[in-house]
C-alpha cells in the first residue's frame, strides 16, 4: 500500500471512529444527567480527548473553548451562577458531541466517611414509608465507586446522578438523604446534591494524602502493612490455638468432609468447643481479625407437644453468610448478607422430644464476623411459645481465610481513586460520619485528635475553601452499657472529634443517646440527618439557630461539689425523662479513680458531687462506651456532648 493511501485510511477511520462508538471526547463521570453544579462558585467543567483538539462547551447560552493539552487534558471554567435549573450542556470537538440534560445549580454536600454514611435508606429504619414518599426531584445523588489506588488519580472509576423518587431513593446515603431533606426547607428550596465517597469499614488515614500523613515512599509504606498484616495474622493464630489446639491452618474447613457438614450432628462431642456469646461479633470476645469459618451450636430442651409443632427458627443477623442446621437437618441458608435477619421455617418432623441442637456455620469474608444483632432476633418459637436462643453458644473455628489487603484501611489509597478526582468540583460543605475503625484501641482514639483537623484542613487546601463548612457525627453509644465508670476507647475518639471544633466553620452531630448496644450501625438515621442539617443551617446559611446540644464551658470545684455550666443551652438545660437527677457523671480525686457521682440541676448550672471522692480533680460526663443512662439535654432535646476535664 502507497504511504498515502495509509494517510488517507487513517483519515477515514478517525473519521468513522464516532460512528462505531470510539469516542476519544469525554467528560470527568461527574459530569451526568441530573447532576447539580455548586451556586455562586466557579463552573469547572472538565475532560479528555486526544492532544490539541479544539473543545468547546456550552452552558446557560455561554460558551467556552479550550484546547486540550499534551496529555489531552481540557477544562473550562464558567462564571459563578444563581440558584436555578434544570439546564442543559453540550460539549462538543469536531464530530464528536455529548448533550447533558436537566442540570441543576444548588448546593453540592460531599458526604464521606464509612459504613454509617454510605449506610442505604432502604437499611434504615421505616424504610419502606420513607421510599415510597421520596418524591422530590430538587435531591440527587452520586455514589463514588468503592474504589483505591496507590497514586493521585484524576478521573472516577464510574458512578451517575440520580433523582430523588421511589425508583432510586433506597440506595441513596441515609444520613445525607436525610439531611438534604431537613435542610430543603430553609436554602430557599435550592437542589442539593450528594456527592456521596463513603466506604465501610474505612479508617481515616485512607482518606489523607500521603503529604499530610508524611509519607515520602508510599511503595515501602505498602510492604511495611505488608509484613505488619502477616505478623498480625500470626499472632492471632497463635492465640486461637490456646483455644483449639487441633486447629489447622489450611484450605479446608474442618467441620466439612467435601461437601458433607460433619459438626452438624445432634451427638457431636464438644467438649473442645469454646463458649461464646450470641449476639455478638467474635472480634469483641477474643477472635480478633477471624475471617474464614467459624460454627455454633445450641443445645435446647423441648417438650413432647412442641416437638410434633412445626416452629420458626430465629437465627440473628450473621455476618456475612450462614448455613443453619436443626437436628442435622439444613433449615435455612443466606449469602453474603450481614443486615439481613435470618429467620427460617422448621418444618414437621424435624423437632424431637428433649435435646434439639442447633447449628450455624458462619462464614465471615473480611471486618466483623459472627451472630449479630439484637437478642430478639435469636428464637425458636412454635405454637406453644418462644424458646431465646440468645445467651452462651459452643463455638469452634474451622478455617482460618489469611487477611486480605483491606485497601480501605491503608493510607492515602481511597483519598488517590476517590477523592482527588473531584477536587475541581466546588462544594457548599462536607458531612463526615467516620471513627468507628480508629477506635479499636487507645493509641489509635487518641492519634484521631492530630489526624482529623489535619485531614479537614487537607481538604479545605486541596478545594481552595478555607470557609469550607465541615460537619460530622460524633461516635454513638455501642456495646452492652456498663454499670459503673469505665475506661473507652469510643469516648476518647468522641473527645478527639469535639476537640476538632476548635476549627472554624465545623460543627457536630452528638447522637449520643440514637446508638444501638448490639448494632454498630443505628438504624435511626433520620434524627442523624435532622442533627447535621442544624449546624448547616448556622454555618452555611447564616441562620440564627440554636444548632447544637449543650457544650461544656467551665468548671469551678465548691469544697467537695463541682459546678459545671455550659453553652449551647437553649431556653435552659433539662434531665430527659421523669426524674431530676443527671445521670453519667462521675468524679476522681487526685488518686485518678472515678466514682459514679450525683448530679442535679441548679438553675443553668450542674451541680456534682460523691462521697467517695471529697477534693474532686476530675469530672466527667457520658464517659463510656455506651452511656445509655446519659440525660443532660438543652431545650431542643439536643443532647449534651460527653467530655471529660481536670477541675480548674
Amino acid at each position: 500500500m502507497k504511504y498515502y493511501n495509509k494517510i488517507r485510511l487513517l483519515g477515514i477511520l478517525a473519521w468513522l471512529l464516532p460512528l462505531f462508538g470510539f469516542s476519544q471526547l469525554r467528560t470527568s463521570k461527574l459530569f451526568t444527567d441530573h447532576m447539580v453544579i455548586q451556586r455562586e462558585k466557579p463552573v469547572n467543567v472538565w475532560g479528555w480527548n486526544s492532544p490539541g483538539a479544539e473543545v468547546s462547551v456550552t452552558f446557560n447560552n455561554v460558551t467556552e473553548t479550550v484546547i486540550t493539552d499534551k496529555e489531552g487534558g481540557w477544562m473550562v471554567t464558567f462564571p459563578e451562577m444563581t440558584a436555578g435549573g434544570p439546564f442543559e450542556m453540550a460539549i462538543s470537538s469536531g464530530t464528536e458531541e455529548i448533550a447533558l440534560e436537566d442540570i441543576m445549580v444548588g448546593d453540592v454536600w460531599l458526604c464521606s466517611g464509612q459504613s454509617n454514611m454510605e449506610w442505604l435508606v432502604v437499611n434504615a429504619n421505616n424504610a419502606e414509608e420513607e421510599i415510597s414518599n421520596a418524591e422530590n426531584p430538587l435531591i440527587r445523588h452520586f455514589k463514588v465507586p468503592l474504589t483505591y489506588s496507590t497514586a493521585e488519580e484524576s478521573e472516577l472509576a464510574g458512578g451517575e446522578w440520580q433523582v430523588s423518587n421511589p425508583e432510586n431513593t433506597g440506595m441513596f446515603t441515609a444520613v445525607g438523604y436525610y439531611f438534604a431533606r431537613n435542610l430543603l426547607p430553609y436554602n430557599g428550596n435550592v437542589a442539593i446534591g450528594l456527592l456521596n465517597s463513603s466506604w465501610g469499614g474505612s479508617r481515616i488515614e485512607p482518606w489523607m494524602s500521603m503529604e499530610t500523613l508524611d509519607i515520602e515512599n508510599l511503595k515501602a509504606y505498602l510492604k511495611e502493612q505488608e509484613v505488619k498484616s502477616a505478623r498480625q495474622f500470626e499472632t492471632s493464630i497463635n492465640e486461637y490455638r490456646k483455644k483449639f489446639r487441633e486447629l489447622d491452618i489450611s484450605d479446608k474447613d474442618m467441620g466439612m468432609k467435601g461437601i458433607k457438614p460433619l459438626w452438624n450432628t445432634v451427638d457431636l462431642d464438644e467438649s473442645s468447643w469454646a463458649d461464646i456469646q450470641a449476639p455478638g461479633l467474635w472480634e469483641s470476645q477474643g477472635f480478633n481479625a477471624l475471617d474464614g469459618f467459624a460454627w455454633y451450636r445450641k443445645t435446647i430442651e423441648l417438650t413432647p407437644e412442641e416437638a410434633q409443632q412445626v416452629a420458626e427458627l430465629g437465627a440473628g443477623k450473621v455476618d456475612d453468610t450462614d448455613y443453619t442446621w436443626v437436628n442435622g437437618v439444613l433449615v435455612g441458608s443466606t449469602e453474603q448478607s450481614y443486615e439481613s435477619d435470618r429467620v427460617y421455617p422448621v418444618k414437621s418432623g424435624i423437632l424431637k422430644a428433649g435435646k434439639n441442637v442447633i447449628t450455624i456455620r458462619v462464614e465471615d469474608t473480611g471486618g466483623g464476623g459472627g451472630i449479630h444483632g439484637g437478642a430478639e432476633g435469636l428464637y425458636l418459637k412454635t405454637a406453644s411459645g418462644t424458646h431465646s436462643l440468645a445467651g452462651t453458644w459452643k463455638f469452634r473455628i474451622g478455617k482460618i481465610t489469611p487477611p486480605q489487603p483491606a485497601y480501605n484501611q491503608i493510607a492515602t489509597l481511597l483519598y488517590n481513586k476517590m477523592i482527588h478526582p473531584i477536587l475541581n468540583f466546588p462544594l457548599a460543605g462536607v458531612i463526615w460520619y467516620q471513627g468507628e475503625s480508629n477506635a479499636d484501641n487507645e493509641a489509635d482514639a487518641v492519634a484521631y485528635k492530630e489526624l482529623f483537623p489535619d485531614m479537614i484542613q487537607q481538604w479545605r487546601k486541596d478545594w481552595n475553601q478555607d470557609d469550607l463548612p465541615f460537619l460530622w457525627v460524633q461516635l454513638a453509644n455501642f456495646m452492652t452499657p456498663k454499670t459503673g465508670p469505665e475506661e473507652s476507647n469510643w469516648a476518647l475518639l468522641r473527645e478527639a472529634q469535639s476537640q476538632t471544633l476548635k476549627l472554624p466553620y465545623t460543627g457536630e452531630a452528638v447522637i449520643i443517646d440514637l446508638g444501638e448496644a448490639d448494632d454498630i450501625h443505628p438504624k435511626n438515621k433520620q434524627d442523624v440527618g435532622y442533627r447535621l442539617s442544624l449546624p448547616a443551617r448556622k454555618i452555611y446559611l447564616g441562620e440564627d439557630i440554636e444548632y447544637s446540644g449543650p457544650v461544656l464551658k467551665s468548671v469551678v470545684q465548691d469544697n467537695d461539689q463541682v459546678i459545671l455550666t455550659f453553652d449551647h443551652t437553649g431556653k435552659g438545660l433539662k434531665a430527659k425523662g421523669a426524674t431530676d437527677e443527671i445521670f453519667s457523671f462521675d468524679l476522681a480525686g487526685a488518686d485518678g479513680v472515678f466514682y459514679p457521682a450525683t448530679a442535679k440541676l441548679k438553675g443553668d448550672k450542674v451541680i456534682v458531687s460523691t462521697p467517695e471522692v471529697t477534693s474532686p480533680v476530675h469530672v466527667r460526663y457520658a464517659w463510656a462506651n455506651n452511656p445509655s443512662k446519659a440525660n443532660l439535654y438543652n431545650s431542643l432535646d439536643l443532647p449534651a456532648s460527653p467530655f471529660s476535664t481536670k477541675i480548674n
